[in-house]
Order: C-alpha cells, then structure tokens, then sequence
C-alpha cells in the first residue's frame, strides 16, 4: 500500500497547519519512517558479516536526510562532484563512499580523490588509463547483457549504456592488479523498483559466481560484492511489498553457501535509496483550478518540475485528499500541473473524490527521485522540502527556489572571446 499508515497517522492531523504556516506545494519527509526502513535493512541482512548499505544520494540529496543515514551507520553512493561534496559535509570520508559515475571526467576523478578519497567503481575498461592515481581498492560495475533481462525504468542490460561485459571482466581486473590495485569490489545494477524479491537473489547468486570466476582467472579475492540497488516499493494500492526477509535469508544462503566452498567470503554491499526514503515522502499541493472540456481536470499548485515521474515512466502515485478519504471516490480527474507539456499530470482518469478548490492532495510515495529529479523548465521553480521529525515538529531543509534563484546564471559580467576566425 501506497504511504505507510504510521506516516499518515503523523502527518494528516497537522498537515493543514503545516500547509498554513509554510504555504504550498512542499515535500514532506518522515524521519520515524526512515529511521524504522534502515532498522530493518540491517536487521534483516545481519546475518552476513560486514554487511553495509550505500544510501544512494541521487534518491534524495539533502544534507538533513544524509545526516539520517549517517546516524544509522550507512555509506553513500555518489555519482557526481556534488554529490561527493553532500556526503562528505556530513562527515562522511574514504570507504564510507562509493563514487559510481559513468562518462566520468579527468576533474571528477581529481576530486574524488581529494579529502581521503573513496572507493572507486569504474563503469568501464576503457577508464582504467584514465584514472590519474589508480587506487589500491578498485572496483567495476558490472553489466551482464544478454544473461540477465532488466526492467521498464532501467532497461535491458544489452542496450543499458552501464558497465563492464562478461567478456571484459576478466580483463578489467587483470589490468586493474596491473595498475596496482590490491583490493577488490564487484559491483551490478540491473533493475529499478523492482518488487519480486527472487531477481535481487539472482542478482547475488550472479555476483558471487563471477566473483569465483574472476578468482578462478586472476587468484584474486574480492573484499566485497555490491548488489546494487533496485529494491522496489508498491505505489499502486494493488501492488505487493518487496519480501525483504524471504530476500534477505535466500540472500544470506547464497553467501553462507559461498563460505562453505570457499573458506572465506566477500562481505555484501548494496545502494538503496528509493526503498529507503520513497515511501517516507508526500508532495503536499493544493487545487486552485477547475477545467471542463472533454475532461475534467483539477489544476494544482505544483507540476511536474517538482514530480516527473508520472510523465517520464508513467508512474502511478497515489492521491489523497485531505480531509476526503473516507468519502466516495466517484469522481474522475485529471490531476495537472501549469508546465506547458500535455504530460504534466500527476495522475490521468483518477477515480478522486469531490475536489473544491483550496483542498489539499497529498501525493504519495515522493522520497526518492522526486524533488532531486527537478527542472525550471517555463520558469517553473522547485518547492521547498519539509522533515517530519521524530518529535512531531517540523523542520524547513530545503527553501522553496526564488526569482533571484532562477536569475542568478544570468546575472552576471560576459566573458566576450572574438576568435581569430571570426568571418563578421
């Protein structure tokens, strides 16, 4: 089900005020939630030693959220100069994060580097020259093209532009032990919200055999493999939950399993982020307008610069009225935004209830690749971000963009460059 009924019974009481004193549209975050999803990741996969999640900062980059995962022993998965500048203002440093970029540049690979460094996944072996100090600790992304089948978000794996082939493993680290490296990690993403716990055990079962092929081939052992991410979360009311613990103890099997063979066994590594914070997070907006025409619609105070989602995969989010659930759903809407694009809907035909202009909707499940997947296109500007913090008060971590804002690239001395060329 769509937004947990504990964060509900936080958040309805008192989101009308909220919206009174900060003014709409806002994303709102539950740190109980998140807290309580991070409890029962590690709970769930203690069993195999050394076992650490890499909250993927692209989810939800925001300082506050970081500190979060920080207090509750996470790493971050960074894949941008930003985003290693977020991780490590709440402290984090070396091996507490994983840089996994892609067409990565000379200035991202200096600057992850800096300040004790990180451990380095290299999504290519072509990068492996480009590397200006090659670290002792090195790992690959690994893409396994035809051997597995992705999903909608990530696609298939053979036209996925990520990773190392099964062919080029082998090689990748040959060269890698060549450069220097000492230590290995192993790493795969190949899936995106995905709910049938089965494909992440796969997955595991996959890493662990290519880790024992790359030994095999090489005589080295990985210090750790590195699932990926991909848990999924249900933002259809019909949809099942992940079964994180049928997930966890097949998983954990496989590596027990590992052990037993091999006398050893790497620890395992993954980088949620939308299983984490995505049900934790509302778009809080208000109806301003009502249309007629071969549809009804109900025009809302936000759009899709603050949500694409709907309009880039033609996600579902679920919608509740405020102070409207219990009545009959007997009305259908169109519920949009003001961008002009024709996709700029947060939901198409929705059975709703009665809407009145000044209702509040909330939009569910928006911790995870909402806000951060922002845009100004129309001038649009991105809302401010909300945490509802464990004691019930409210905390502003994140200001709603200004005019200034939009303005301030523009706002400034040209550089004028006449090239020698120049024909005028």
């Amino acid at each position: 089900m769509p937004m947990s009924e504990d964060f509900k019974a936080r958040l309805l009481p008192v989101v009308e005020e909220v919206a009174a004193h900060y003014g709409t549209p806002f994303h709102i975050y539950d740190e109980a939630g998140i807290r309580q999803t991070g409890e029962a990741l590690k709970s769930a996969f203690a069993g195999i030693e050394g076992f650490q999640e890499y909250y993927a900062v692209k989810a939800l980059p925001n300082p506050r959220i970081l500190q979060i995962m920080q207090d509750l022993g996470f790493g971050f998965d960074c894949s941008s100069i930003p985003e290693l500048i977020l991780s490590r203002k709440v402290g984090a440093t070396g091996e507490q994060i994983m840089f996994t970029s892609n067409n990565t540049t000379l200035e991202e690979f200096e600057f992850a580097a800096q300040d004790g460094g990180c451990i380095l996944n290299l999504d290519d072996i072509s990068l492996i020259d480009k590397v200006p100090q090659f670290p002792e600790l090195i790992c690959f992304r690994y893409n396994p093209g035809p051997r597995r089948t992705g999903n909608l978000i990530i696609g298939n794996p053979v036209e996925a532009k990520y990773g190392v082939t099964h062919e080029q493993v082998v090689d990748a680290y040959r060269l890698a032990r060549d450069k220097g490296a000492k230590r290995f990690g192993l790493h795969t993403m190949v899936a995106s919200n995905e709910l049938d716990h089965s494909y992440m055990v796969e997955t595991a079962r996959m890493l662990l055999q290519v880790a024992e092929m790359v030994e095999t081939e090489l005589g080295i052992r990985f210090e750790f493999v590195n699932i990926g991410g991909g848990f999924g979360i249900p933002y259809h009311p019909d949809q099942q939950a992940l079964n994180l613990t049928r997930m966890a103890s097949e998983i954990t099997a496989l590596f027990d399993q590992f052990k037993a063979q091999h006398g050893y066994v790497p620890k395992m590594v993954m980088e949620s982020g939308r299983y984490m914070t995505g049900p934790h997070g509302a778009l809080v907006t208000q109806a301003i307008n009502h249309k007629e025409t071969y549809r009804r619609y109900i025009g809302v105070d936000s759009c899709m610069s603050a949500l694409m989602r709907p309009a880039l995969y033609e996600a579902y989010h679920h919608i509740d009225v405020v102070g409207k659930t219990s009545l009959p759903q007997d009305q259908v809407y169109d519920v949009v935004g003001s961008l002009c694009e024709n996709n700029d809907k947060f939901a198409v035909q929705r059975a709703l209830p009665q809407i009145e202009e000044g209702d509040l909707l909330l939009i569910h499940d928006t911790g995870a690749h909402g806000h951060a997947m922002g845009f100004q296109y129309n001038g649009r500007l991105r809302p401010q971000e909300l945490l509802l913090c464990c004691d019930g008060s409210i905390e502003l971590i994140r200001r709603a963009e200004t005019l200034e804002d939009y303005f301030a690239t523009q706002n400034f001395s040209a550089d004028l460059f006449r090239p020698s060329t120049t024909s005028c």
